[in-house]
């Protein structure tokens, strides 16, 4: 008789599902497939076939497990599968993963590299880790990846598994992923992921009667109708189509001689009973009966260490020699309770987790609590430092054990662990855990670390409200004894959260509650961490003079955090400082980014240093226009593994691209940052990305393509954002002027500042310091006095600004008569544009009209060149404009009919003219005459003519016919136009 079926019985649909995944990832397409049901409903078997027909086709099966018994430890699926590549010895070179190696160092330790920080990446980093993995593994052998008994996973596995499940089509890899039909976050990942096409879902059904007769008759090795009628009818009645219970009880029937194999094959002997539902109870404790007393206690403690266990601490606890309980194993195999584990030697595993529950279940509560204390004593004495798992494993066996005091220690230990590593919601849970554990110890300090551990844990989270609700934990802690000062640093760790939830109001309420708590004269360590977030809280609060208080707390905290040491801490401020120094003293930005370094650098602050590298690259960059810097930052981010630092620097070597006019290169680099900072959920780097976006497109004047990445800005959650102002000042207005729609411009301009002062911004381009200057300039709204007001900030010196600065100032010295100093202002501007091509040209153009106007400079020479750069990018507003300022200069214009090939072929052949479509294409905003002559710089006259041609050549029959017609060719005939013709 065979123990198990060799076939798989009754699950056909399901076996063509996989079937197709795997050709489908042997192609290329990778796809996922969770196997969900009940305990022994077969998922096991369909994963055990899966993994067979993969590897048949010549794919690497990757397999880990969840943990159904004892403690949920972050990632241990994922490691557990990851692991077998090590054990392989052919696994592919990942230094191929550049900076990815290094985060995949958290699942396998083998695979961090030298000086890699240990930091906590996000999971979604480490899920595009693995992800990037699979598709090297695949470049050599498709693989399959089998992660079994995931109902129970920790949250940080669960959002890997989904982020697989979403980005694995163009991977050689299958995900299959198994889970009971249990209600809880691994069925919600689950059917949301199916629901989304993401995956495959298989909900396995209990077998029918005739797929039971046909189990049986595999076991029993006859054919259908040779199973004893008796043996199926009890079988079906008892097992209610569990293949697993089936098989087990035909075990039990068989072994008790109740189900017997004479001459005439299988006979039932006697009546048949079997108690249901401890049916399969019953099956196990018969077969480790068979094992005798010490096999059974063997078993028995290996089910208290949960699926899995370690012959090391199995030895320790039942006192047995090598020998002897190597003897009592090999047994087991036999009967095929156990298995050897393959990821690690010396380590055995039950072949299905229902013999570890089966066996607990067996063991008497006083047993099992006092047979869980000596194997977490034992786990203590072999690990006394309970490295990885074993924190969580001996916290679990004390809980077990009625040891609720040390259970809720050790559970704090390892959330803490788990928060370090990055695993915010395993870290919650933990955590949460011991503090309702320890809820009625006497021990206040011991609550209170618990308590310093978990808000923390959940501002990671996101949890934000379930951290604000422990307040009252606070005050009862408080009203037990805990220390004034103690009570002050939860109430900073409450800040903090606070921060990070954008709650600037209720971090400074517990702000001034821990200030009052430390009293006037707190030490260095306090004052320095407290102080460190009320310098963040105050820059976003709406408080007088809030940019200086922020920038005196900041120091303070730096200082304080010097004498302590808290070099965190120093870092942290002295980069805040260097920012908010920016705007009025580059030198003194340069300084406080330096010491940082240093700092970071001393200390072996690996992370903070790069992070030190940037703030002073982009310093340099927004200073001089030098990108440098950037491209070294970016190479460093991506050598020690600092992904979203080495996302940073493309982002803004993305905007440095689009205002140097190399938008071909810039649009190619800033989809893949934006798709990639979306898709590893870095929020403010996709808003930096989408900016950008829009502002390559307002830079071509490409009005809809601006308008549509602004409007992904905003559902990305860009409003109230620091890059939204840069939206309207270095976007909408630069595309507002290639309209020569002068009003709009500074609508937009006006819109950013507005946005400026609802929220500080760090970013010095939105046109303030700039553009706004040049524009006022010409409007007569600036004068030399304002001026020298308005450029004393730093941020009127960086490169960007600094063309628009000289620019406005040679118009006032233009206009005052000084056209040795304007014409001295305009050589600074066309120097500091010489990198900036748009800015250069759309520069020139504005003041050549001042020029024209108040007679100075050299109006003509600056607008030959910018009308031939505007006419060839394609800008007909801003190259006519340029031409009309030539001829009121007395210059000749060139004649530019040969440009009838901007004039759609549909129109070509009616023929109309270059003139004429240059009127059309503004038809389809339902302007007037006079709006379009201002415009084209022609008369309302001509205009009229234009529109008289135009409706004969168009054959339509009026003004309002026409400019529909007009409006309904769309982009060839509105490039700088949104869809509804309006600004």
């Amino acid at each position: 008789m065979h123990n198990r079926a060799p076939v798989v019985v009754g699950r056909d649909e399901e076996l063509r599902v996989l079937e197709r995944v795997l050709s489908d990832a042997v192609d290329g397409r990778g796809r996922t497939v969770f196997l969900v049901g009940e305990p022994g409903i077969g998922k096991t078997r369909l994963a055990r076939f899966a993994a067979g027909a993969a590897f048949d086709r010549g794919m690497r099966v990757l397999r880990g497990r969840g943990s159904t018994i004892g403690p949920i430890v972050p990632f241990r699926p994922l490691a557990e599968a990851l692991m077998s590549l090590l054990r392989a010895g052919d696994g592919p070179d990942l230094r191929e993963l550049g900076p990815y190696q290094a985060v995949l160092g958290r699942l396998v330790p083998e695979w961090g590299v030298e000086e890699q920080p240990r930091q906590g990446h996000s999971v979604v980093v480490l899920a595009e880790a693995v992800l990037r993995l699979l598709a090297l593994v695949g470049r050599d052998r498709p693989c399959l990846v089998v992660l079994e008994d995931l109902h129970d996973a920790d949250a940080e596995t669960l959002a890997v598994v989904d982020y697989l499940a979403d980005n694995l089509d163009e991977v050689p890899a299958a995900l299959l992923v198994t889970a009971r039909a249990d209600p809880g976050p691994t069925l919600d990942v689950v059917r949301l992921a199916a629901q989304r096409e993401a995956g495959a879902l298989l909900e396995l059904r209990r077998l029918d009667e005739p797929r039971v007769r046909r189990l049986a008759a595999l076991c029993l090795e006859v054919a259908d109708d040779e199973v004893p009628g008796e043996a199926v009818d009890r079988l079906w009645a008892d097992s209610a189509g569990n293949p697993f219970i089936v098989e087990e009880i035909l075990h039990g029937l068989v072994n008790s001689g109740q189900l017997v194999r004479g001459p005439a094959g299988w006979q039932v002997l006697g009546e048949l009973r079997v108690d249901v539902p401890t049916a399969l109870v019953r099956a196990i404790a018969h077969r480790t009966d068979r094992l005798g007393p010490q096999g059974r206690e063997l078993l028995s403690t290996a089910a208290v260490l949960g699926h899995r266990f370690p012959l090391s601490v199995l030895r320790r606890v039942t006192g047995m020699d090598d020998r002897g309980m190597l003897a009592h194993l090999h047994a087991g195999v036999a009967a095929q309770l156990v298995t050897p584990d393959e990821p690690v030697p010396d380590w055995y595993a039950f072949r299905h987790p229902l013999t570890a529950e089966a066996l607990l279940a067996q063991l008497p509560p006083p047993h099992r609590a006092e047979l869980s204390r000596r194997t977490a004593d034992a786990v203590r004495e072999l690990h006394p430092d309970l490295p990885g798992e074993w924190c969580a494993l001996v916290a679990s066996l004390r809980l077990d054990a009625g040891q609720h005091a040390e259970a809720g220690v050790l559970l704090a230990e390892a959330g803490r662990r788990a928060l370090d590593d990055g695993a915010a919601g395993s870290a919650v849970r933990l955590l949460d855990h011991a503090h309702r554990l320890l809820a009625s110890q006497v021990d206040v300090e011991i609550r209170a670390d618990v308590l310093d551990s978990l808000l923390p844990a959940l501002g990671e989270a996101g949890r934000f409200e379930r951290a604000f609700a422990l307040v009252d934990a606070l005050a009862e802690l408080s009203a037990a004894g805990l220390p004034r000062v103690r009570r002050a640093e939860l109430h900073t760790k409450l800040a903090q959260v606070a921060n990070t939830a954008g709650r600037w109001t209720e971090s400074a309420v517990h702000v001034d509650t821990a200030r009052a708590l430390l009293g006037p004269e707190p030490d260095d360590e306090h004052l320095a961490r407290l102080d460190a977030v009320a310098a963040l809280m105050t820059l976003h609060l709406k408080v007088p003079d809030r940019i200086a208080t922020a920038e005196f707390l900041a120091r303070r905290a730096a200082d304080a955090a010097k004498r302590v040491p808290l070099p965190e801490v120093g870092c942290e401020t002295w980069q805040l400082l260097g920012v908010l120094a920016r705007d009025r003293d580059l030198g003194l930005a340069t300084e406080c980014f330096s010491r940082a370094r240093e700092l970071a650098e001393e200390h072996g602050l690996i992370i903070q240093r790069v992070w030190a590298l940037l703030r002073q690259a982009g310093l340099e960059w927004l200073a001089d226009g030098s990108a440098t810097g950037l491209v070294e930052v970016h190479e460093e981010a991506l050598r020690v593994g600092a992904i979203s630092l080495a996302y940073n620097a493309d982002c803004i070597l993305g905007l440095d691209a689009v205002l140097r006019g190399e938008y071909d290169g810039a649009a190619e680099e800033l989809a893949r940052t934006v798709a990639d900072t979306r898709r590893l959920q870095l929020k403010h780097l996709t808003l930096y990305g989408l900016m950008a976006q829009a502002t390559a497109a307002a830079h071509q004047g490409r009005r809809a393509e601006m308008d549509a990445a602004i409007e992904a800005f905003d559902e990305v959650g860009g409003v109230g954002s620091q890059e939204r102002p840069l939206c309207y000042g270095l976007a909408r207005a630069f595309c507002a002027l290639l309209e020569e729609d002068r009003a709009a411009a500074e609508r937009d301009l006006a819109r950013a500042l507005a946005h400026e002062e609802e929220t500080p911004t760090v970013y010095h381009l939105s046109g303030r310091h700039g553009l706004q200057l040049l524009l006022d300039a010409l409007s007569g709204r600036l004068d030399q006095d304002a001026y020298r007001a308005a450029t004393r900030p730093a941020a009127a010196g960086m490169r960007w600004n600094r063309v628009f600065g000289q620019l406005a100032l040679a118009v006032l010295a233009g206009r005052a008569g000084r056209e040795a100093e304007a014409a001295q202002a305009v050589r600074a501007a066309r120097d500091a544009a010489s990198i900036y091509p748009l800015a250069r040209h759309l520069g020139l153009r504005l003041v050549a009209e001042a020029a024209v106007a108040d007679g100075w400079g050299e109006p003509v020479a600056w607008l030959r060149p910018t009308e031939e750069f505007f006419h060839q990018a394609g800008h007909a507003a801003v190259a006519g404009a340029c031409r009309a300022l030539l001829r009121q200069a007395g210059a000749t214009v060139p004649q530019r009919r040969t440009g009838s090939d901007q004039v759609p072929g549909e129109l070509r052949e009616r023929g109309v003219t270059v003139r004429e479509f240059e009127v059309f294409r503004l038809l389809a905003g339902r302007l007037g005459n006079k709006a379009i002559a201002t415009r084209l710089h022609i008369s309302p006259r001509t205009v009229e003519k234009h529109v008289a041609s135009l409706i004969t050549k168009t054959g339509r029959s009026d003004r309002e016919e026409l400019s529909a017609f007009a409006a309904a060719l769309g982009p060839a005939v509105r490039p700088w136009w949104g869809p509804d013709g309006v600004r």
